[in-house]
């Protein structure tokens, strides 16, 4: 069998792309420097910036959760992002909120199927406006709710 050769020294070695930590070190004199990551992280892409904003209109379905960390996450990185999110999460925390009492108040024997319904009418509701929002996101256009209280400003 032919012996292999060791690598060239100018050519990466196999085992170095599980090092990177090896291929950021710069050599400055008798000092090492490793360099880290950016302080603040990259822009979103406008591809990038339609999808999250849209993504936080369609997770109504899962109440004001997803909208919520969509605004916290992307709020500084994509101007249409920030936009939308914030819409989303005005109008998806109040109803989240009153569909958690009723969820509640569903407990109470005799009556509690009323706030049973409403709670399921409210979820329709905010299911249904989540998705007219995110098709209309999706195109690039900016989406109000009829119905919305402006808590985050």
């Amino acid at each position: 069998m032919p012996q292999s050769e060791p690598p060239h020294p100018q050519q990466p070695n196999s085992g170095d792309r599980h090092r990177p930590a090896d291929r950021r070190r710069q050599h400055s004199g008798d000092s090492e420097r490793v360099e880290g990551s950016a302080d603040a992280a990259l822009p979103l892409t406008p591809s990038e910036d339609r999808r999250w904003a849209t993504l936080s209109h369609f997770g109504g379905l899962m109440g004001c959760v997803p909208s919520l960390i969509i605004y916290l996450v992307f709020r500084d990185r994509g101007p249409f992002t920030a936009q939308e999110s914030k819409e989303a999460l005005n109008f998806t925390l109040p109803l989240t909120v009153v569909m958690l009492v009723c969820y509640v108040l569903a407990l109470i024997p005799a009556i509690g199927w009323i706030f049973g319904l409403a709670a399921v009418f409210l979820w329709v509701v905010m299911t249904i406006s989540g998705l007219v929002a995110g098709i209309e996101c999706n195109k690039g256009r900016p989406y109000r709710y009829r119905m919305n209280l402006r808590l985050i400003h």
